[in-house]
Parts: C-alpha cells; sequence; structure tokens
C-alpha cells in the first residue's frame, strides 16, 4: 500500500474523509479534494500526523477544468496516479416525485452523475498512460434498490453503477479496474439530513439486519480492500458493505 498514490473526491467529511484517513494509515501518498480551503487544509495536516504524504486541491467535480486540474496537480506532485476515490455527492432534495424540479434533478445530477463521469475520463486518462490503476466510484444500495421520497438520488446512484460497469468493461484490457462501493445506512451528516428526525433515522437503523447503522470507518475498509492487490482480479463490480441491508 505504501506505493500507492490516492486521490479522494469528497473528502473533507463522511466516507470520504475516513477512506482519506485509513489509505494514510496504510502508508499511501494521499490527495484530497473538495471546495472548502480550511477544512482540506486541516485534513491534510490530519493525515500528515499519521507519516502519510498528503496535498489537498480545491476542486468542484461540476467543473471540468477542475477535475482536469485536480488530476494533472495529483500526478505532477507524485508522479502518478494509482487509486481514485470518486465520493463526492448530494442527498439532493428529499421529497416525493411532485416536489421535483428540473433545478432540483440538475443539482442533483451534475454532483453525482456528472462528477464522476467528467472525474473517470480524465483518471482513466492518466492511468491509461501507466497502464495500471483502480477507480473506484461511492454508490449506495439504493443504487440497485429503491426508496420512497428519494426518486432523484435513487436514480443518479443507479446511474453511477451502470457507468462503472461500463468503463470496466471500456479499460478492461488497459490494467484499470472500474469497481464501485455501495454503502448502506451509514451514519453521516448526509444520513442525518436525509432521514430529517432521529426517529426516522433509528428507523432505518432497525431495518439493518445487524441492527445498527453503519460507520464510515467500515465502508473506508471496503475501499481500501478494493484498491488493493487483494481485489486485483476484481473489475466491474459493486460491494455492498451494509450490514446485510441490501439481502433483505
Amino acid at each position: 500500500m505504501n506505493s500507492q498514490v490516492v486521490l479522494i473526491t469528497g473528502a473533507l467529511t463522511g466516507i470520504g474523509r475516513a477512506a482519506a484517513v485509513a489509505f494514510a494509515k496504510k502508508g499511501a501518498k494521499v490527495v484530497v479534494a473538495g471546495r472548502r480551503d480550511e477544512a482540506g487544509k486541516a485534513l491534510v495536516k490530519e493525515l500528515r500526523a499519521f507519516g502519510a504524504e498528503a496535498e489537498f486541491i480545491k476542486a468542484d467535480v461540476r467543473r471540468e477544468d477542475d477535475v482536469r486540474a485536480m488530476v494533472d496537480q495529483t500526478v505532477a506532485r507524485f508522479g502518478r496516479l494509482d487509486v481514485a476515490v470518486n465520493n463526492a455527492a448530494t442527498e439532493g432534495n428529499v421529497g416525493p416525485i411532485t416536489d421535483q424540479t428540473a433545478e432540483s434533478f440538475a443539482a442533483t445530477f451534475d454532483t453525482n452523475v456528472l462528477g464522476v463521469v467528467l472525474s473517470m475520463k480524465h483518471e482513466v486518462r492518466a492511468m491509461q498512460g501507466q497502464g495500471s490503476g483502480s477507480i473506484i466510484n461511492i454508490s449506495s444500495t439504493y443504487g440497485h434498490e429503491g426508496a420512497a421520497g428519494a426518486s432523484i438520488y435513487v436514480g443518479a446512484k443507479h446511474a453511477v453503477e451502470g457507468i462503472t460497469k461500463s468503463v470496466a468493461l471500456e479499460t478492461a484490457k488497459s490494467g484499470i479496474r472500474v469497481n464501485a462501493v455501495a454503502p448502506g445506512p451509514t451514519d453521516t451528516g448526509m444520513l442525518t439530513r436525509f432521514t430529517g428526525t432521529a426517529e426516522n433515522k433509528a428507523a432505518l437503523a432497525a431495518q439493518v439486519p445487524m441492527g445498527r447503522l453503519g460507520l464510515s470507518e467500515e465502508v473506508a475498509d471496503g475501499i481500501v480492500f478494493m484498491a488493493s492487490d487483494a481485489a486485483r482480479f476484481i473489475s466491474g463490480h459493486v460491494l455492498n458493505v451494509d450490514g446485510g441491508h441490501s439481502a433483505n
């Protein structure tokens, strides 16, 4: 792991942050990307305290110029790009389909789908030049299920999983693996906003066969595994990290 250069989008909170810490503890060189300078610099300081080389790049994944620069700066700093974790996402406008608008659709899909497409475009470009790499897109168990009141978010995550599998086929002979990790109900700020109340959050946790919400650190462990040589023959796969939630 200590030879890997890892780029993580949406790295400043939740699962992205947990993944950055997990990779840093493994000795990887970690580039964290996000939109908030102060939080990015604070995270880099934390990662360096583990002895890891770490850098922050301010980037908005909805803007191709930002994404291109993010990848190019990573390669310029560390000489290569071994692992990309495309985690930047939003829950969007939670509510019934009758409340959705063209604007709420675009706001969700621009980050959750376009952001993944643009990120993969430039990550694949960099990885093809070196003949190797692993891309991990963060989906959700809602990417292969439905959820009342979350139609736009669910649609976006369905799209992420389909795009993941398609790009995996495109890159299969180039040394690049493309997979997704699909968290189940995980105790993050996004889930708190999504559920709205403590009662709703507890009800969702009760639906998980293991009887609790997942932790960001547990999802990060799945991400680190998918990036590792232990998963070297896995591509085009969606790994559920969900306490058995999708087995219901």
